[in-house]
């Protein structure tokens, strides 16, 4: 009987199992988990929902919320994407929805639903799930994947790694010829003290430009202003694409932020001097000259000492002072918090090394990959569990033992 051990008890190592068993019924198929229960981070996925997958999109769309791997997945999903995940599920008798920002999830709210699905199917193929099983080590002997696990050895034909962000997998990827990139932290928000969002904790600013003044990476989109600092989807966009370069400057920079939608001070001038003429004698505190919240504008006009007058009343020098903060408002960031319950990395096994045709290692015989034990990640939405399906199916699709 030909054996596969799959060491990680998540999305990835479960939905690898799952297909394989299914294409190959007469395989001895182990799934080997450190911890006490498997399944851990489907379980707190999406503040217990658990985001299975993003809307479908053209493919060019989808990778696009991939600062890691893009370029990789993009056949990748051609053959199992976003579609596919959806049909399997609800072919499991699992419903889904599809929310309004493209987030799937059960129609239950619960990541429950999908726990359950992913252990009724392993069971019911016959798949063994051991727990609080670490692994030691392992290596080739002949032709076969030694494991060790307590001191112990157990053979097995092809070994599937679906662990995650497990550093003690990584070192021994390492030790036996494998390129590591260094985890970092991603998808994370900005630990911010400015004089203009104090007091305002949970005000939105629904369109925003930010750039990040010691490298070249800017992105766009709602910007929500939070007990420590700064968070939503620009700011999290930025953390991802900038997750190595942030960690090398420590989480000590500065950002730019673009309110107005502008592209240049001049241009807001303008604009500031259309506005003195048509509202010249409205106040300035209650007469904004682009959409943005009013205790925002009011904290805005304080920082700039700007006192309470009409709009004629402005000074050069205080119109000059508005459109550069308008267009290029700087903040200090004095380091990073986690985003809410989510915690992702950026490192794993170098892409280079993985033939993305098969998730087989390119140095070692039937060795494979599938999920974020390789140094692929993503933008928050359901993107990283896709990413995690994906390569797990083409895994499964993959091994034929004794080919």
């Amino acid at each position: 009987m030909k054996k596969v051990a799959v060491v990680g008890g998540g999305a990835a190592g479960f939905f690898c199992a799952i297909h394989l068993a299914q294409r190959h019924p007469d395989y001895q198929i182990s799934i080997f988990e450190r911890g006490s229960q498997v399944l851990e981070k489907v379980k707190i996925s999406g503040g217990g929902r658990c985001n299975v997958t993003h809307q479908a999109l053209e493919i060019r769309d989808f990778v696009a919320f991939y600062p890691r791997g893009n370029k990789e997945l993009y056949p990748c999903f051609h053959r199992f994407g976003a579609t596919e995940t959806y049909a399997w599920y609800e072919n499991m008798g699992v419903k889904l929805k599809t929310e309004p920002d493209g987030r799937v999830f059960p129609c239950t709210d619960s990541s429950q639903t999908i726990i359950d699905c992913l252990l009724s199917q392993a069971r019911t193929l016959g798949i063994q799930i051991h727990t609080k099983h670490r692994i030691d080590n392992f290596f080739r002997r002949a032709s076969k994947w030694v494991v060790e696990i307590a001191q112990a050895e157990q053979i097995f034909d092809t070994l599937v790694l679906t662990s995650g962000g497990s550093t003690a997998i990584w070192k021994i990827l390492a030790n036996l010829g494998h390129t590591i990139a260094s985890p970092v932290p991603s998808l994370f928000t900005f630990n911010v003290k400015h004089a203009i969002i104090l007091d305002l904790p949970g005000l939105v600013l629904p369109h925003v430009t930010i750039s990040i003044k010691e490298t070249n990476h800017e992105q766009s989109g709602p910007l929500l202003i939070t007990h420590w600092g700064l968070s939503g989807p620009a700011i999290l966009k930025l953390s991802a694409v900038a997750a190595r370069e942030l960690a090398d400057l420590q989480y000590k920079f500065h950002i730019d932020i673009n309110i107005s939608g502008l592209k240049n001070m001049e241009r807001a001038l303008e604009l500031l001097q259309s506005h003195k003429y048509s509202a010249s004698k409205r106040p300035i505190y209650s007469e904004k000259p682009m959409p943005m919240p009013n205790r925002f504008w009011e904290k805005l006009l304080k920082h700039l000492l700007i006192p309470e007058k009409n709009w004629a009343d402005l000074t050069k020098g205080e119109l000059q002072s508005l459109a550069k903060s308008l267009v290029q408002l700087t903040m200090a960031v004095t380091g990073k918090s986690t985003n809410k319950d989510e915690f992702v990395t950026a490192g794993g096994v170098s892409l280079k090394e993985v033939d993305f045709k098969t998730m087989e290692s390119k140095l070692l015989p039937h060795l494979y990959f599938a999920g974020e034990v390789l140094n692929i990640d993503a933008l928050t939405g359901g993107f990283n569990f896709q990413a995690a399906w994906t390569t797990a199916w083409i895994a499964a699709q993959s091994i034929d033992i004794g080919k």
